[in-house]
């Protein structure tokens, strides 16, 4: 055990904020799965527990392996993986909209351990290494829109284009995080605005083919309106059943909260142990609760910031932001959507929430960052490519 915390590098304060993440993550999971168990007659809520010990375990080997590799490799395996990405998304999309009443156009099975894989997170991550790498790559360069269409913007597409009729929030924040990137990364504002108008123009031309052809494809869209309709029409209850219930929670919690087990609105809140688990935290940790996890995200993104500062390369800095920032994006989603400032999106809370590949894929991004904070590439990937991206953002800011 001693050898192998003198083999761990990186940003210490990552692992800390990690750590404790996972740690804390076992009391409101326990509590929360009861719902499972309980109301929806489901499992245990000790194979809930094993099973969320199980993946984090698993997780930490990720974080632990992958931040042992010279992050400069995460540029090939960026291209290596990308048709990889595309076929599990095509695989995925093809199963239909549901099987067994879930949405099986997000999900394969991993066969033998039974824990289900969902193609979107793992070709999140790919897609913001591949823009690393493109940007990188083209730092000292000028930009030519038509080059930049066919390398850059027809991959990310692709990538958009094939989880978005499953998963319409996990595609708009991988968009959202993928202009982040380019931005910061130095491609042309200019550039940059033809391609938002593409993307909302892209967008409605899906949701009126959708709306008019609604077998042509599996897709959400009826369940994405009605989401936005129910959170514009406050006045109805029975349709915001799960935003009222989070809400109740939330006050409930008061300061010091109810205690850990305690929380009652679990046993009605669907989701309550993976979308609405911020929910419960407060309920049963208070506001003291609440704010503290919000604090660790809000650490986390601030070593992220350092560890990308700090880089010694533009690709590393690049590549620390891409799988960086999507991690705390998504957080801070899932404790909107909780408080009531967002509709439901149905994202988990990173290593707070049950799941299987949404932890998993967490680590896999938080052993990139910390294999980027290690610094183990020796040798810049371009020795001209020194300027830093953050520059960028603070002469935007001004």
């Amino acid at each position: 055990m001693k050898t192998l915390f003198e083999n761990i590098e990186g940003d210490k304060a990552i692992w800390a904020v990690i750590a404790f993440l996972a740690i804390f993550s076992f009391l409101p999971m326990y509590s929360a799965s009861s719902n499972l168990v309980y109301v929806v007659d489901k499992g245990t809520t000790s194979g809930y527990f094993f099973k969320h010990a199980i993946l984090l375990f698993i997780g930490f080997i990720i974080i632990y392996t992958v931040h042992k590799i010279p992050y400069k490799y995460f540029s090939a395996t960026s291209v290596l993986l990308f048709p990889v990405v595309i076929i599990l998304l095509i695989f995925t999309l093809m199963q239909g909209a549901n099987i067994g009443g879930s949405n099986a156009s997000r999900w394969i099975r991993i066969p033998f351990i039974g824990v289900g894989f969902q193609t979107s997170t793992l070709a999140g991550v790919v897609l913001m290494m591949y823009v690393s790498r493109y940007l990188a790559k083209n730092k000292e360069k000028v930009i030519i829109f038509k080059e930049s269409l066919m390398q850059l913007w027809i991959p990310v597409a692709l990538i958009i284009v094939l989880i978005l009729p499953a998963n319409l929030s996990t595609a708009a924040i991988l968009f959202l995080m993928v202009l982040v990137l380019v931005f910061l990364g130095g491609y042309p504002l200019r550039y940059l605005v033809a391609i938002i108008g593409a993307g909302i123009i892209s967008l409605t031309l899906f949701i009126t083919t959708a709306k008019a052809f609604p077998t042509l494809m599996p897709n959400r869209v009826d369940t994405w309106i009605s989401r936005i309709e129910n959170f514009s029409n406050k006045s109805d209850k029975q349709a915001n059943y799960q935003a009222e219930k989070a809400k109740i929670a939330i006050a409930s919690g008061k300061i010091y909260g109810k205690g850990p087990g305690k929380s009652v609105q679990k046993n009605f809140l669907p989701q309550s142990s993976s979308d609405f688990i911020y929910a419960i935290i407060v309920e049963e940790f208070g506001l003291i609760g609440g704010v503290t996890v919000v604090i660790l995200y809000l650490a986390l993104l601030f070593r992220i910031v350092i560890v990308a500062n700090k880089s010694e390369s533009v690709f590393g800095s690049l590549l620390a932001i891409g799988v960086g920032f999507p991690i705390v994006f998504q957080a801070f989603t899932n404790i909107a959507v909780a408080v009531g400032l967002f509709p439901v999106t149905g994202q988990p809370l990173p290593l707070l929430s049950t799941g299987g590949t949404s932890i998993w894929m967490t680590c896999f991004s938080i052993g990139i960052i910390l294999s980027v904070s290690s610094q183990k590439e020796i040798k810049q990937i371009d020795n001209n490519q020194n300027e830093n991206p953050l520059d960028i953002l603070h002469e935007a800011i001004g």
